[in-house]
């Protein structure tokens, strides 16, 4: 019953976001609002995505957890009842707040989820950066200092970034958007964020946005120091290079460069997602085909058999494994 899916876009606006996935992926934006965020494949409460074609066009993932959640995860392990992962497009035309999730051994007693996520860097502004973790040598009593003076950025690592890079945020580690950056982040399935900074800025009701100063201190691992980007090294034929980008029990996500004709092997029996970065590819099983165009995420199933995916052109897209 089930086959490759793909979903409507959840569209978040937010007081840092802009509208460049309306250029770069042509996203049919609600206009004249800033878009931060653009939920791809969600199952949170209230933001469950609707399958976009197909005899199940209409339903809704939520409804796939419910019904056909062996058919869909195979051996992937939910997140309580709810679908493992959350997929996003993240459009940063301005600078996020500084931030950190909870790790899982204190999100319980914080009243929040904990929250492990991969930021892969579709497009950067000539000088983007990202605040990843802290300078080396930083302490807590120096941190907390600059909490209350207000220079706490001063205490994050920053690191450039340019199209193609990826970072890895484990629960725990302090990060932040810079401006001019849109990015694919596949994340646990969480949203809780801690705010321990956000520019002093007010958000769109006019006033200022809570910050959550103590249940940061307590999230944050003050011995992160200067963590680097995440990837491998690329490995492969002529036509179709991979690059391991993460490999971690909540998933494993891959990046390939495609030349046109090129085909990726789609092991069956697993739940997988291929969100393409750029070009298209064409995702077929038995019974159905789709296009997959930049922008785009396809979830295959795990009860599917034989899938192809084949690049209609030039592509590089990402492929993601939910744990097991």
């Amino acid at each position: 019953m089930l086959y490759p899916l793909t979903f409507q876009p959840i569209f978040k606006e937010r007081i840092w976001g802009g509208r460049s996935l309306e250029h770069l992926f042509q996203k049919k934006l609600p206009p004249q609002i800033p878009i931060g965020e653009s939920w791809e494949i969600s199952d949170r409460p209230g933001d469950a995505s609707v399958i976009a074609h197909g005899p199940l066009a209409g339903r809704n993932l939520r409804w796939l957890m419910e019904h056909h959640q062996r058919d869909l995860l195979g051996d992937a392990e939910p997140a309580g009842d709810r679908f493992p992962l959350l997929i996003k497009l993240l459009d940063a035309r301005e600078k996020l707040s500084l931030q950190v999730h909870p790790p899982a051994h204190l999100a319980a007693e914080l009243g929040g989820d904990p929250k492990t996520e991969m930021w892969y860097i579709a497009q950067a502004e000539p000088g983007a950066e990202l605040y990843i973790g802290l300078k080396r040598g930083m302490t807590r009593p120096e941190f907390e200092r600059k909490v209350r003076d207000g220079t706490v950025a001063d205490c994050f690592h920053r690191l450039p970034v340019k199209p193609g890079d990826a970072v890895f945020l484990p629960s725990g580690r302090v990060h932040a958007l810079g401006a001019g950056i849109v990015l694919f982040e596949i994340q646990q399935n969480s949203d809780t964020t801690y705010r321990v900074f956000d520019w002093n800025r007010v958000g769109l009701d006019g006033k200022p946005r809570e910050l959550h100063v103590a249940q940061s201190l307590a999230s944050i691992d003050f011995g992160d120091f200067e963590p680097g980007l995440a990837g491998g090294i690329p490995e492969g034929g002529l036509s179709l290079k991979r690059r391991s980008l993460a490999a971690n029990p909540l998933f494993v996500v891959k990046e390939f460069h495609a030349d046109r004709g090129a085909e990726m092997p789609v092991l069956p029996g697993r739940l997988q997602i291929i969100g393409v970065v750029s070009g298209v590819l064409e995702v077929a099983d038995e019974t159905h085909q789709i296009a997959v165009r930049s922008g785009e995420f396809c979830l295959l199933p795990a009860c599917l058999g034989r899938v192809t995916c084949r690049a209609q052109s030039a592509s590089v897209f990402l492929h993601v494994q939910a744990g097991e």
